[in-house]
């Protein structure tokens, strides 16, 4: 697959973690009045709500000419979590950084 054909997805998966996942997460952490959740309930909390929007992520038909971004997203989708997961998702890292020091 040729980059250009994967590249909104690219731009996709660089913004909804944090756009989505992690402002999500926010707004719950505020509500539930938990100013300190650890690093590891902000990026599950993150994760889960991301998980939301997996339907998007499947919504491509299974027909042969979508068969490899199909797998691309399932790549990236999956990359994506695992980075959560380890901290490695900068901008989440960052996200909650922001958070816990102004809630």
């Amino acid at each position: 697959m040729r980059n250009d054909e994967r590249f909104e997805i690219q731009r996709a998966f660089d913004l909804l973690p944090h756009v989505i996942g992690a402002s999500w997460a926010v707004v719950w952490f505020r509500m539930k009045k938990n100013k300190k959740p650890t690093k590891e309930e902000f990026r599950e909390k993150t994760i889960e709500y991301l998980r939301m929007i997996e339907p998007v992520f499947e919504s491509y038909p299974k027909e042969d000419e979508f068969v490899e971004i199909r797998k691309y997203i399932e790549f990236r989708k999956n990359e994506e979590y695992e980075k959560i997961k380890s901290g490695e998702n900068k901008e989440i890292e960052k996200r909650y950084n922001r958070y816990v020091d102004y809630g």
